[in-house]
């Protein structure tokens, strides 16, 4: 996830992503992908509502997504995809461990190549 060009950063690819892609809730995160018809990196978007906190716990809680998604991309190789990464009020105090394992399984649930 170094590479900042691959991320989601237009309010129309979150929201492309929303409408068209799958939507899995778990405790930590709820994640939204959507396919694509290439074989680039995956692309992904964070997202934390005010409803989680204020702007150090929202910018907290955003870190935390992106090195389980870092975390999880290194291990897995994720490609040909688009990801909305969404936190939610147990995100931050959810064990990392866990936060990752949230991350995995809602992959799978997805239907995410790379995530077996």
């Amino acid at each position: 996830m170094a590479d900042r060009s691959v991320r989601l950063k237009k309010r129309a690819e979150f929201l492309r992503v929303a409408s068209k892609g799958r939507k899995v809730p778990s405790p930590g995160l709820v994640l939204q992908a959507l396919g694509r018809d290439d074989a680039d990196p995956a692309r992904v978007g964070f997202t934390v509502t005010k409803k989680v906190g204020n702007a150090v716990i929202r910018n907290r809680t955003r870190r935390r997504l992106r090195e389980a998604v870092r975390v999880v991309t290194r291990e897995q190789g994720l490609a040909g995809v688009d990801l909305v990464v969404i936190g939610r009020g147990g995100t931050r105090d959810r064990d990392f461990t866990a936060l990752v394992e949230d991350l995995r399984r809602a992959l799978r649930k997805a239907g995410v190549r790379g995530a077996e």
